[in-house]
Order: C-alpha cells, then sequence, then structure tokens
C-alpha cells in the first residue's frame, strides 16, 4: 500500500490554499500534479548541463544527450518496450497523429474500415476521420453499454477482413472504463489488422506492458503521470517501425543529405525531427523513477480503494447526481464523472472551486460519448491520483451537498422548506 502522507510531502503545490481553503486536487485526468524530485531533475538540466543533443562533441552536449538517451531507456523499460521502438513526442496526440501520417496514409486504402469506440478522446478520433477521408475508408465503432463498459457482443461482426486498424483508448477518461484491449488486440490480428491503444490514461495508473498486450502501437503522455507537459512515448512494434516513412524531416532525424534527396538515421531518431524536448524528457524520467520507486501494483490498489470509498461516499447523493461508469472497480480507474439535471456541471465546478476543490467539468474532449451515448451536455468528474486522501473525498462530497443547497434544492432531491 501507498504511504499517501508520505508521498504527499513530495508534492509542493499540495501545501497550496485556493480561496483560503487548502487545496484539493482531483484533475488528474486532465494533467497531474509534479513532485519536487521532477521539478529539480527538470532545474538541474538548464542549472548544470543545458546543451543541444546528438550534435555536439564538448561535455555540456555529451552529458545532455547521455540523460536524454538515458531517460528514454528508464520510459521503454516502464512500457515493456525494446529502446529501439521508443519515439519520444510531446504527447498522446502527437503520437496518434504521427501513425495517422505515417502508416495510415500508406497502408489504408479505398473500402478500407478502421475500428474505433463511442468513447474515445477527441484526439483518437478527429485524426482517423481525415485519414478515411483522404483515403476513401470507412470508420466503424464499437457502442457504450447502460453501464459505461464496450459492448462486446458485435465485435466479430464489425472486425472484418475489411479492418485494417483498430484504434481505441485502454481507460476512458470520462467513464474510467478499461477496456481489454489485449483480448481485442488478438482479434484484430486474427483478420489481418493492426491494433494501437491510446494509454493516456492507463500508464500513468496501471502495469503497462506492451509485449503482454501485443499492441503494435502504445501512446502516452508525460504530463499525466507527474512528468512535464510537452513529451510523452509512442511505442511501435520493430517490424512496423521499419515500414514508416518519416512524417516530420530536417534535424538530427537524417543520415544522408544532398540538394536533390536524403536518408534517414536509425531507429527511433528518424522520427524526432529538431531539436528535441530534451529537458522535459530527462524530467519524465525521474516521473518514472518515482512511479517505479511506489509500485504500479500500489498505484492501483491505492486507486481502486479511493474510488471504491468515493463512489460510497457519494451513494446518498445519487438521487441528485447521475453518476456514469462500471460498478466493478476491476474494470475502471480512479475516474468518477457526473452530472446533475438541476445543476449545471460549470456552475457546480464554481462552487467547488471555492471551496478549494479542482475537478473538471465539461465534455472531456469527448463530445460524442458524452453528449451522444450519456445524452448530457457535460458531467463534472473527479479523477485521482496517488497522493489524493479519502478525506479529501468527504469535501468534495460535503461541497457537492452545499451546492446543491446554494440553488435552493435540498440533497434528497426535495425542494427546500
Amino acid at each position: 500500500m501507498l504511504d499517501v502522507k508520505k508521498i504527499r510531502q513530495d508534492f509542493p503545490i499540495l501545501s497550496r490554499k485556493v480561496y483560503g481553503k487548502p487545496l484539493i486536487y482531483l484533475d488528474n485526468a486532465a494533467t497531474s500534479q509534479k513532485p519536487k524530485q521532477v521539478i529539480q531533475a527538470l532545474a538541474e538540466v538548464y542549472e548544470k548541463y543545458n546543451s543541444n543533443v546528438h550534435r555536439g562533441v564538448h561535455a555540456l552536449s555529451m552529458e545532455a544527450t547521455e540523460k536524454y538517451e538515458g531517460a528514454r531507456e528508464k520510459i521503454a523499460r516502464f512500457i515493456g518496450a525494446p529502446t529501439e521502438c521508443m519515439v519520444l513526442v510531446r504527447g498522446t496526440t502527437e503520437g496518434i497523429n504521427l501513425v495517422a501520417n505515417t502508416w495510415a496514409m500508406s497502408n489504408v486504402k479505398e473500402g478500407d474500415e478502421i475500428l474505433l469506440t463511442e468513447m474515445e478522446h477527441h484526439s483518437n478520433l478527429v485524426p482517423w476521420q481525415r485519414v478515411a477521408q483522404a483515403k476513401g475508408a470507412k470508420l466503424r465503432f464499437l457502442q457504450v453499454t447502460e453501464e459505461g463498459t464496450l459492448d462486446l457482443s458485435r465485435l466479430d461482426s464489425v472486425l472484418t477482413k475489411r479492418t485494417k486498424l483498430v484504434a481505441m483508448n485502454h481507460m476512458s477518461n470520462v467513464l474510467g472504463t478499461i477496456n481489454p484491449v489485449k483480448e481485442i488486440a488478438r482479434k484484430a490480428h486474427a483478420v489481418g489488422a493492426l491494433m494501437l491503444v491510446d494509454a493516456a490514461q492507463s500508464v500513468p495508473h496501471l502495469p503497462t506492458d506492451v509485449k503482454d498486450l501485443d499492441c503494435d502501437f502504445l501512446a502516452f503522455s508525460s504530463h499525466k503521470m507527474l512528468g512535464p507537459t510537452g513529451t510523452g512515448g509512442l511505442y511501435v512494434k520493430k517490424a512496423v517501425l521499419e515500414t514508416m516513412e518519416p512524417w516530420l524531416r530536417g534535424g538530427d532525424m537524417v543520415r544522408e543529405v544532398t540538394l536533390e534527396s536524403a536518408t534517414w538515421n536509425d531507429l527511433p531518431v528518424r522520427f524526432e525531427a529538431g531539436t528535441p524536448n530534451f529537458a522535459d524528457t530527462i524530467a519524465l524520467g525521474t516521473a518514472v523513477d518515482y512511479l517505479q520507486s511506489l509500485g504500479m501494483n500500489n498505484v492501483r490498489e491505492h486507486e481502486i480503494s479511493i474510488t471504491r470509498y468515493a463512489l460510497g461516499a457519494m451513494k446518498e447523493l445519487s438521487e441528485d447526481f447521475h453518476f456514469f461508469g462500471s460498478p466493478d472497480l476491476s474494470k475502471r480507474g480512479g475516474i468518477v464523472s457526473f452530472h446533475s439535471p438541476d445543476l449545471h456541471p460549470h456552475d457546480l465546478g464554481t462552487i467547488l472551486d471555492r471551496e478549494g476543490i479542482a475537478v473538471r467539468a465539461g465534455h472531456h474532449c469527448a463530445m460524442p460519448l458524452v453528449r451522444g451515448r450519456l445524452g448530457v451536455p457535460a458531467t463534472a468528474r473527479a479523477s485521482f491520483y496517488i497522493y489524493n486522501t479519502e478525506e479529501e473525498v468527504d469535501a468534495l462530497a460535503a461541497a457537492m451537498k452545499k451546492a446543491l443547497k446554494y440553488f435552493a434544492k435540498a440533497p434528497s432531491g426535495k425542494p427546500r422548506a
């Protein structure tokens, strides 16, 4: 189990107050807070060895290069990937777009199909809309059940020889649903399709092994796993990566250049044009060290525990709020989204903010899911991480009751006397 009290001491921002109230940060699905170890690692780059990587023969450049490539190795090991298959990108969105603009544009043909789900983040939907439009392909979708899980009853009928790619999230950023990507990857491969996993929400919270999942592509972001913004990783199976043409060109991704042509550098550097975000990537390596020191199984156990506690603490509010997601905690992460027909999520979010509680309100970049399948204009979302406590959950539930009273509605669902 995690020693949450000790962990909280590593996060300077958690000691601040908002409107005179202690900060309760429950917006971790959007971005996580950073421990002092990561902050110090980032400062150390600029204070001690700031220099462009891969190009210099002087001491600073060689030290920066060693640290940068060392971080790549840590990041790759964290998800069970070979280092040469770990492309460093700005985050999940760029990673998915890299696949869409390289592999997909070369391999998807007219009449092919791309299988997605109704619960995708826009970053794993909009790029495939473009590919389908450009190549004359068709998008197909797995639907979401009333419980908030994927309806797999139609999987065998929608996954056919025409399917070129299955692209789906490992964990929904709205419902917290953990999808059976390993099983679906196996079925995708059986019909000759490749499998892409949007792991933005899962890599920070679940033990992840790309070999076990047997996915062909997996993308994730640093800023959701204690690291800085603007960096992340894209894993691609080596046999697939070797066939892909670089998307962005210039800088150190080349080997030989003439006025008429160019050849490409080794894997994976040929996919990293320009000066890389080496400082933030080095700090991401420190974030990986931090998570590994905690143990990802312990991270997962903590989030199951606090999610169970949250659902229990909010049970008395179930007449006023609809809570989305599966009750089976083995199938969901530490995300609780909710909506009240009498209280707009933006109003609720504002009231909670005045209590020092940070939640997210909106469609969470998953508009087709929220407005379509869930049938609401927006939800409020509380999302947990390693530093959140049961006391913070109690404060959230109390603040939700306060919000109902503020809008002249008793927590029981009855008008106030």
